[in-house]
């Protein structure tokens, strides 16, 4: 149990509450304790109220991702492989396929878009001024820190250190081998 506990410590603090919330929302809905009701989209509670769309804030930072590591090899579904850089559009296509609205996906790519362009090309290819940056406070509240998380498929720290203890992290020493054909 601490293994997970220290996973879940060691993620960066946004990232940490985002998942958190994923899985407690939708809990609380699906015991009752909030009715259901309060989660579904009405205009007048976005417009009015100013309650956030998830699907296009997902789909954004997915994009942004996306742009930022173009060509990292990704899986979809049934083993599928391409570029990152589609990603975000796959998923639009696949949800207009299985007959899902993609007007959510499409504003997230879009704002990903623009978030993207006016953060990276414009300032940094184009030579542009900056017009966005982070602003301080977020800094002080959440400073940048390195280390930590060191992505899905590597085992916890204190899996790390048994393995390297043991000598090797339970690899078998398979020989030297021979060549096919060979004697």
């Amino acid at each position: 149990m601490s293994d997970i506990g220290d996973w879940f410590r060691s993620i960066p603090a946004i990232t940490r509450y985002w998942f958190a919330a994923t899985v407690a929302v939708p809990l609380v809905g699906k015991l009752g304790l909030i009715s259901p009701a309060y989660f579904f989209l009405w205009p007048e509670a976005f417009l009015y109220r100013f309650q956030l769309l998830m699907i296009p804030l997902i789909m954004s930072v997915l994009y942004v991702w996306a742009q930022l590591n173009r060509d990292m090899i990704v899986s979809f579904w049934f083993g599928t492989r391409f570029k990152a850089c589609y990603l975000p559009w796959v998923i639009l296509g696949f949800n207009y396929i299985i007959g899902g609205s993609v007007i959510n996906e499409l504003i997230g790519n879009l704002v990903g878009h623009l978030y993207f362009f006016l953060m990276f090309r414009y300032p940094m290819d184009l030579g542009g001024r900056n017009f966005l940056s982070t602003p301080q406070f977020l800094y002080r509240w959440l400073p940048s820190r390195r280390g930590g998380v060191s992505g899905f498929g590597v085992p916890p720290a204190s899996m790390r250190r048994a393995a390297d203890q043991n000598g090797g992290g339970g690899r078998h020493n398979w020989g030297q081998g021979f060549r096919l054909g060979h004697q």
